[in-house]
């Protein structure tokens, strides 16, 4: 029984029979720096630092009276080119082919136009690329912005999601593994904690001779750091 019992204990022991020692620090999981790609006076602001939003959720629009004009009046182009192209389909074989070439042209346009038209229109209306909370905002009603020279205007970070950004020794490189468990404690916090390395970085950095990996967690303050253990397996 008691050689039965100290096999147990060699078993248990040999299953992690290393542990390598990593730092953290606390990075969301998405994170965004938001910029407007066109020029313009900022007519509206919707949202303020800590506002949760959903995806495309419209953030900050410019004026933009003259772009809408522009499309509006391309699509009115467009719908009538449309008409005039179906009218000499059903007459095709009876038209000369210069004239309906000129006719599709036409329509091939003002469907570029509007297209043209509809991207720079877009291009004043800034929308949340994902789900995730407003972190940071420098931009107000009255601000005006160029494209040529882009400033953030909103920094966005996903809600919950977070990743831990573990850095290690070196001379671990060959043995630290993606699916390894990482116990760790939050600076702070007494409570340990459990994840899994989801992502080994294939580089050592120059500087310090650290190599870096992600764990993925949930609901720590963006920023906070920690340290813990990589259970490297030792089979």
């Amino acid at each position: 029984m008691k050689k039965i019992f100290i096999a147990l204990i060699t078993l248990v022991s040999l299953s992690y029979a290393q542990k390598v020692y990593a730092t953290f620090d606390v990075a969301a999981q998405k994170s965004a720096n938001l910029a407007f790609t066109a020029s313009g006076i900022v007519k509206k602001v919707n949202v303020d630092i800590g506002s949760v939003v959903s995806q495309n959720q419209i953030l900050a629009k410019l004026g933009n009276k003259d772009i809408k004009a522009m499309l509006e009046k391309t699509q009115i182009v467009f719908k009538f080119a449309s008409r005039e192209l179906k009218r000499q389909e059903k007459i095709k074989k009876l038209i000369d082919a210069s004239k309906y070439d000129k006719i599709l042209s036409n329509y091939e346009n003002a469907k570029a136009s509007v297209a043209y038209q509809q991207a720079l229109y877009e291009k004043t209306i800034l929308k949340a690329p994902f789900a995730g909370v407003i972190y940071d905002k420098s931009i107000e009603v009255g601000d005006a912005v160029s494209g040529l020279m882009l400033k953030t205007v909103f920094k966005i970070q996903s809600i919950h999601a977070r990743k831990l950004i573990l850095e290690f020794d070196q001379k671990y490189h060959g043995i630290v593994k993606v699916g390894q468990t990482f116990e760790y404690k939050i600076d702070g916090d007494s409570k340990t904690y459990t994840g899994v390395i989801s992502k080994v970085y294939p580089y050592a950095n120059f500087d310090n001779r650290k190599i870096k990996a992600e764990v993925e967690a949930k609901d720590f303050t963006v920023g906070l750091f920690g340290d813990g253990m990589i259970l490297v397996d030792g089979k």
